[in-house]
């Protein structure tokens, strides 16, 4: 048994009580706070997600707010997509990449208004970067953590949910939209948007001191639909080809390795950090590339360490991501490989603590529910 002792350090979420008394069993670090790992198990919190609706405190995917009359122009120098696409109230995924392509965050990017915009963020310290480039390029822009604290709201049922606590406008918005709001008096923002790969919502809590009273009010409305807390499930996530930034990805590897080309809209004629290098990987053809794999035998717990991947005898890239799933019965995951190696159909070796196992490569993801309204 190992605890994590608390500190100053570490920001507490405005959900931690709650989850406590819900009974969280595990939490993990992540952008300097405590987020929650698991309640009962990876495997009882997935047939919920797959079949119910389960609530999250993902507080810990911290906001960076970029705000001014720079503020579209630096966004855009920020990320790898066309900013100038998106329109108020609409969110896109996207990276976040160094000046050699390599992908420092896949944050949500959300539009709130032509000069503000939020970055919703996976585990990295980017508001320091991004207070950086800001002062280093002269963007009139200013930049900043707001006080947001979101819950995600995911599987097939939380549509039933959120229409009943926030009304069929906001249940029926499209998928990558949200909408700004003020429910008794307390200011919200809520997205069809989320990390589970099935149906879900995200609601961005504008006031941390209102936190027990949002995470009551969804446990309230949602009892009758058998809602339960979970933490981000690894098995649907994996399933359902969503990366985990910092375990599938680190700051030498690009988006075009992650196959994630249509992300790097090179058509845009906007400059965006990295875009030089990308080009350049672009034209040459990647090196290596993402792949997913599968394999039967005794199940797997997610990995906590890189595992090497083989292909007669030879090393050819190594494991990022590894878990068994219920619905295949079969152990899937993630591994950087060599291009050549990472066709669906291509025999691999995946060595194990435990030995070598044989695997076949596969597309990504694996599968994929219905996402979109």
């Amino acid at each position: 048994m190992y605890g994590i002792g608390r500190s100053p350090r570490l920001r507490p979420s405005p959900y931690f009580e709650a989850t406590i008394r819900a009974g969280v069993e595990a939490f993990t670090t992540y952008n300097h706070m405590l987020l929650p790992m698991r309640y009962t198990s990876t495997e009882d919190e997935y047939e919920s997600l797959i079949h119910g609706v389960t609530i999250w405190d993902v507080a810990a995917q911290r906001q960076v707010e970029i705000e001014g009359p720079d503020a579209a122009a630096l966004t855009q120098y920020l990320c790898t997509r066309d900013v100038s696409r998106i329109k108020p109230g609409q969110a896109r995924y996207t990276f976040m990449c160094n000046y050699q392509g390599g992908v420092i965050n896949d944050p949500v990017l959300l539009k709130l208004a032509e000069d503000h915009f939020w970055l919703s963020l996976a585990d990295r310290d980017i508001l320091l970067w991004v207070q950086a480039v800001a002062a280093e390029r002269g963007f009139d822009a200013k930049v900043r953590e707001p006080d947001v604290a979101p819950l995600q709201v995911q599987g097939p049922l939380s549509g039933d949910l959120i229409g009943d606590v926030f009304g069929s406008t906001v249940r029926d918005q499209k998928y990558y939209h949200f909408v700004e709001l003020e429910h008794e008096g307390v200011p919200l923002v809520v997205s069809r948007t989320g990390w589970s790969g099935e149906f879900g919502y995200e609601v961005f809590l504008r006031d941390s001191s209102k936190g027990e009273w949002l995470w009551e009010l969804l446990f309230a409305a949602g009892a009758k639909y058998g809602v339960k807390p979970a933490a981000p499930n690894q098995i649907r996530r994996i399933e359902g080809g969503i990366l985990s930034c910092g375990t599938d990805t680190d700051d030498s590897v690009t988006p075009l390795e992650l196959g994630f080309d249509r992300l790097v809209q090179f058509e845009s004629e906007s400059d965006f950090i990295g875009r030089a290098a990308l080009a350049a990987q672009k034209s040459r053809g990647v090196e290596r590339r993402l792949t997913g794999f599968r394999f039967g035998g005794e199940p797997l717990r997610v990995n906590s360490l890189y595992l090497d991947v083989s292909r007669n005898g030879e090393r050819v890239g190594r494991v990022t991501s590894i878990i068994y799933s219920p619905r295949f019965e079969a152990n899937i995951g993630f591994a950087m490989v060599g291009a050549e190696h990472a066709e669906p159909g291509t025999e691999l070796e995946i060595h194990l603590h435990t030995g070598t196992v044989a695997a076949i490569a596969e597309a990504i993801p694996f599968v994929d529910a219905i996402k979109s309204s």
